[in-house]
């Protein structure tokens, strides 16, 4: 599988990720099967949005409202590693949900997609995946 991200939303998470400096940036991806419609920036809520993010409930409640009224499938979510390492951390390996989400992780002027590997209802990881810049 590849995911599907346009050059302008490609664009617009590169300059989230920066307009964050030292914090970390989050948010959700909208989408469904392989191919991300839209990308919408939330509030980390973290309390130490240097090193951890959090995206904040109310952006998560008001997708899951939005969603249910026939909006468009949360596909997964993204945040940025202001140290530079475009992979997931032991932190997000622990704080991930067993469910088939898609992460997009930002750093250093690059953007890696994930996948949660499950195992016993618990993740263990994430599994690479390919990303289709298009436009």
């Amino acid at each position: 599988m590849a995911l599907h991200l346009s050059s302008s939303d490609w664009r617009q998470l590169l300059d989230w990720a920066d307009t964050a400096g030292d914090h970390e940036c989050c948010g959700l991806l909208r989408g469904a099967g392989d191919r991300v419609a839209a990308v919408e920036l939330a509030h980390n809520v973290a309390a130490d949005p240097t090193r951890h993010f959090e995206i904040d409930p109310d952006a998560l409640i008001s997708a899951a409202k939005d969603v249910r009224s026939g909006g468009i499938p949360v596909l997964g979510f993204f945040h940025s590693h202001p140290n530079g390492v475009a992979a997931p951390s032991p932190t997000d390996v622990a704080q991930a949900a067993p469910d088939q989400h898609i992460w997009l992780i930002i750093a250093a002027e690059a953007i890696t997609a994930w996948q949660p590997v499950v195992a016993g209802g618990r993740v263990t990881g994430f599994t690479p995946v390919a990303i289709m810049k298009e436009g």
